[in-house]
């Protein structure tokens, strides 16, 4: 399965397209969503490498300990090792218990709810981005995003760029990895 000869050389060819996509379309910074999990910590990684203006957000909403625990200890080694990654961290549970509220009697599917969520981060990635001249990387690999479709349509599958959309995402025991 893993075709991959020289990872290296396949990271420097994506974080080339990262970049020339940013100049032929005069885009000023990339954003991206940090949950703590491998797809965003490759993505957010590869975007770092370019150079170019991260913006790199925690957003959690009634996140576990552990999973926000891994996003925030990401986000600190993004930002001491790259001095072009800028991050922040919102917790849109205050919004997300708002609209559940306000939308009470359609009743509270999880299902329902739990695509509000990835909705309130895109939400929020795409405010970022209109703001800072930027534009929303995806963290989606080849298998779950683009192969199963195990997204939420405008949330986390709403997004501008796809660095990894060609990679698939394997799992081996307690190990993950990333191959094309």
């Amino acid at each position: 399965m893993n075709r991959i000869k020289n990872y290296s050389e396949l990271e420097d060819r994506i974080v080339f397209w990262l970049k020339d996509y940013a100049r032929k379309y005069s885009i000023r910074a990339f954003v991206i969503g940090v949950s703590g999990g491998i797809d965003s910590a490759v993505s957010s990684t590869l975007a770092a490498k370019t150079g170019l203006p991260v913006y790199a957000l925690g957003m959690p909403i009634l996140q576990k300990e552990e999973q926000e625990n891994l996003s925030d200890a990401h986000l600190k080694w993004l930002q001491s090792n790259f001095d072009n990654v800028i991050v922040d961290k919102f917790d849109l549970t205050k919004v997300f218990e708002n609209f559940k509220f306000t939308m009470k009697e359609f009743g509270t599917d999880t299902h329902a709810l739990a695509n509000t969520r990835s909705r309130i981060r895109m939400v929020t990635l795409y405010q970022v981005a209109t703001s800072v001249g930027g534009i929303v990387v995806g963290t989606g690999n080849k298998v779950e995003d683009y192969g199963v479709g195990f997204y939420t349509k405008y949330g986390d599958g709403g997004v501008d760029i796809a660095p990894i959309a060609d990679l698939y995402k394997l799992k081996y025991g307690n190990l993950v990895g990333i191959l094309v």
